[in-house]
């Protein structure tokens, strides 16, 4: 076995049973700067390949103890991308490409010049190096990738975080204004919190989830937010309104509708703001929808808006029992009320009702105490 060597080029790993033939190449492939290594069967073949590293394997197929192919199999063992070129008579190139379709690169065929050699080693060679670039390339890419996607997913995240925080900014500010306007009409304070929970209690028992749920909501607390534009004189009456007062009362859904009308992410609560005060069977106001023509969510607020009205003391009355109230809202189901709506209002057990009422008392109490210590 010897070994003949140009530290530069390719390193090539000659593998022949004949002495001649393994000078030849060696010798041949030398000049053209590949570094090569010989041996003389496939047992010493393995032995070196394991030892070192090789680019490119040039083995004959008819050898004595291990053949060619048996030796093809061992190395793709190892390495499933060393190239290995085969060397066959000129009779058994059938051998040579089914060699191939076990793994072999290419082949060549005795008799060979050293050009012909020397052009399949090359090409062999090229084309490795041509996939492994690829190979390098899409790996690179798919870094890249993998980078810009996690960038990406930050971003998102920060535009997710962002928006969160834009929308609790908005809730805070209609929340904030409809407090304000609450303290601003004596006999409503609370108003809006309870509509708001007793809207979202009969919604959930529906089945109407997100988005539309969040809308529902945005808009019983906004329902009575035209009572802006109504003067003190009439909100804060104490007693009953006359006729002209009462006309100018129900201007309220229209202006509160033309007051938001413009701010987008508030469209879809507007139904409520503007219907609120609809009736089921076409007498309410200001449009006389009746029936499926109101929108659904305006049909639910108006059974707990007339609910909490009732449960709630005025002036010139003492404030029902809720059960009391339960009976008027079954009174009136399929004239004032959505008869399917009304059902489901009455399959809230009374303590539920009586909870929330509780339950929002404490925070408009808590919300006036800061307000006469300046904190609020």
């Amino acid at each position: 076995m010897t070994e003949q060597t140009i530290p530069t080029g390719p390193r090539i790993l000659i593998v022949d049973d004949e002495v001649s033939v393994r000078e030849i190449l060696a010798d041949g492939l030398k000049v053209y700067g590949f570094e090569t290594v010989t041996a003389g069967g496939a047992a010493a073949a393995l032995k070196l390949f394991h030892a070192g590293s090789f680019d490119l394997v040039l083995s004959d197929i008819e050898m004595p103890e291990m053949t060619g192919i048996q030796l093809l199999k061992e190395l793709k063992a190892g390495d499933r991308e060393i190239d290995v070129v085969m060397v066959t008579g000129v009779i058994d190139t059938d051998t040579a490409v089914n060699a191939i379709r076990d793994g072999a690169s290419d082949y060549v065929t005795k008799p060979f010049n050293l050009e012909e050699v020397r052009i399949v080693v090359q090409r062999t060679l090229e084309k490795r190096r041509l996939i492994r670039e690829n190979r390098a390339y899409q790996q690179g890419l798919e870094q890249l990738v993998q980078e810009r996607t996690a960038a990406l997913r930050e971003t998102t995240d920060e535009v997710e975080r962002l928006y969160v925080e834009l929308q609790e900014s908005y809730e805070s500010t209609l929340q904030a204004m409809v407090t304000a306007l609450d303290f601003r009409d004596n006999e409503t304070q609370g108003h809006s919190l309870r509509v708001v929970e007793y809207t979202i209690r009969i919604s959930r028992s529906m089945g109407i989830v997100e988005p539309e749920l969040g809308w529902i909501r945005r808009g019983a607390l906004l329902h009575d937010v035209g009572k802006i534009g109504v003067p003190d004189a009439i909100l804060r009456k104490p007693g009953k309104l006359d006729d002209d007062e009462w006309l100018e009362m129900r201007k309220h859904p229209e202006h509160g509708y033309q007051m938001l009308r413009h701010i987008r992410f508030l469209a879809p609560a507007l139904d409520i703001v503007l219907c609120h005060q609809e009736r089921f069977d076409g007498s309410g106001y200001p449009r006389g929808l009746k029936e499926g023509d109101i929108p659904l969510g305006a049909r639910i607020f108006a059974v707990v808006d007339c609910f909490d009205a009732m449960t709630s003391n005025r002036p010139y009355r003492a404030a029902l029992p809720i059960e009391k109230a339960s009976d008027e809202i079954r009174r009136y189901s399929g004239s004032q009320f959505d008869p399917t709506v009304a059902a489901a209002f009455l399959e809230v057990p009374v303590g539920v009702w009586k909870q929330i009422r509780e339950d929002v008392h404490r925070e408009v109490s808590a919300m006036a105490a800061g307000r006469r210590l300046g904190t609020v």
